[in-house]
């Protein structure tokens, strides 16, 4: 009867701890395009996005615990423009000979019930890291119909000072406040 009662602890114990462990899902670039919007001249706002991203996302859904590592080539950047795509890459804005790569990575995840709703993180651009935090205003996770995997996806945005990254052209003519917006979506491994 002993051992029985030890195999079922067991049994519990590691069923509960497979339950607890955290997953890895692999960011879908082909759904994931960081986006951003920025004064121009107090006219209007220039939008753009980058199209080209990697990176990974780990839940632990239990422990309510995780962690985001995007990587974004900064020479994906599209306005929508190609004169402005061609300027934006060179030394005077992006420089992104110097600096190809953007990045963001997780420090915390706030987690409201199930679900993460901020995340404190540190954002690299133009070769300058300073905390950013992005607020999560929605995420969902599906059993994917084509993909036969869990897919999880979500929304979030932060606002920064591109000053602060050293990205100064055109200030003060154009505020150096920047909107940016992260649709992510990511597929189990």
């Amino acid at each position: 009867m002993k051992i029985q009662s030890l195999l079922a602890v067991l049994i519990a114990t590691s069923a509960a701890s497979a339950m607890a462990a955290p997953e890895t899902f692999t960011i879908d670039p082909a759904h994931t395009y960081p986006s951003f919007e920025a004064d121009h001249m107090g006219l209007s706002y220039w939008r753009g996005k980058y199209k080209k991203t990697s990176g990974t996302v780990v839940l632990d859904r239990a422990a309510k615990t995780g962690a985001l590592d995007i990587n974004i080539d900064a020479a994906s950047i599209d306005f929508g423009l190609d004169a402005m795509n061609a300027h934006a890459v060179k030394e005077d804005i992006f420089d992104v000979a110097k600096f190809p790569t953007v990045t963001y990575k997780s420090k915390t995840i706030t987690f409201k019930g199930d679900d993460p709703i901020s995340i404190e993180g540190d954002l690299t651009l133009h070769g300058v890291t300073k905390p950013v935090t992005l607020v999560v205003s929605r995420f969902k996770c599906i059993m994917h119909p084509m993909h036969k995997k869990e897919v999880c996806g979500a929304d979030a945005s932060a606002v920064f000072n591109r000053a602060d990254f050293g990205v100064t052209k055109g200030i003060p003519m154009f505020s150096p406040e920047v909107r940016l917006a992260i649709q992510v979506e990511a597929i189990k491994n």
